[in-house]
């Protein structure tokens, strides 16, 4: 990690627990945020954002693309991971290095040694875009923890349990945070309230979500 954090140790990380299995690590991304930042550019040269529309037509309000051995799409047909961009025609681009080092480093800091993504969904949230309560649950087996890096203005992320009708907690994510839950926690819901306008010295008028996961 050392070649992609910086030849000095990485700063310390403050961790706040979000349930058990969850944890929020503040500030975990911030030594490879050039890295990242020039990879999502490389990504969205082949697969450009979009938003995509969910089977009952609504067309969401956050624009996503992917990389990795398959992408994360919905259409009129449901929700799944296909391994060809359906806008392009072509496969996503592969996962950068710097994607995978950041993926694993957090999910071991946060206890899960084995986790070694094979998709990250990227979301690009815009002021007033948002994300509904959700559980990720399209992917073949549920073992592996999701790992979700937060780059540009700051989000409130809601956190509740594994039944939509359990009580929720709200969490401000700020420009290289980490969250990552599994275990007990993986089908927990969450979601994130519409971004509230702003500027982030590097990214505008936007916020960048990379959510690694184990899906095939």
């Amino acid at each position: 990690m050392t070649d992609l954090f910086g030849a000095e140790e990485p700063r310390q990380t403050a961790r706040e627990k979000l349930a058990e299995g969850a944890v929020l690590l503040r500030g975990f991304a911030l030594d490879c945020e050039v890295d990242l930042l020039a990879a999502i550019q490389a990504i969205t040269t082949v697969s450009p954002f979009r938003r995509m529309a969910t089977p009952g037509g609504h067309v969401m309000s956050v624009a996503m693309t992917n990389c990795g051995q398959a992408g994360w799409v919905t259409d009129r047909t449901g929700y799944h991971y296909d391994a060809t961009d359906p806008e392009t025609g072509k496969p996503w681009h592969p996962m950068p290095e710097s994607f995978m080092a950041l993926a694993v480093f957090a999910a071991t800091e946060a206890g899960y040694c084995r986790f070694r993504p094979d998709t990250c969904l990227i979301n690009r949230y815009e002021p007033g875009a948002k994300l509904s309560l959700h559980q990720d649950r399209n992917e073949r087996e549920f073992a592996h923890p999701i790992v979700s890096v937060s780059l540009g203005l700051p989000a409130t992320f809601q956190f509740g349990g594994l039944r939509r009708a359990d009580p929720i907690r709200k969490y401000a994510l700020r420009h290289g945070d980490v969250a990552v839950w599994g275990g007990p926690s993986r089908l927990c819901h969450h979601g994130v309230l519409a971004l509230k306008e702003g500027a982030h010295p590097k990214l505008g008028r936007m916020r960048l979500n990379l959510t690694f996961r184990g899906a095939l």
